[in-house]
């Protein structure tokens, strides 16, 4: 199950709420009854640097212009 992070609308307090991907987003935490807003944050991984694509895992080809 993912987990959302949620803003109260009142105190600005962050909250992370585990929910199913289905669920409609909460208006009001759990717990309190506090409004709060679901808001989107960055994804917990970043594919930074060369390896990641087909590309740069194949070695360089030679030329043959060489006449050889």
């Amino acid at each position: 199950m993912p987990t959302y992070q949620y803003k109260n609308l009142e105190t600005g307090e962050l909250y992370e709420i585990k929910q199913s991907m289905t669920e409609a987003p909460l208006t009001a935490h759990p717990e309190t009854g506090a409004p709060i807003k679901r808001i989107l944050s960055r994804p917990g991984i970043a594919f930074k640097g060369s390896g990641f694509y087909v590309t740069d895992s194949r070695p360089a080809e030679t030329s043959k212009a060489s006449g050889e």
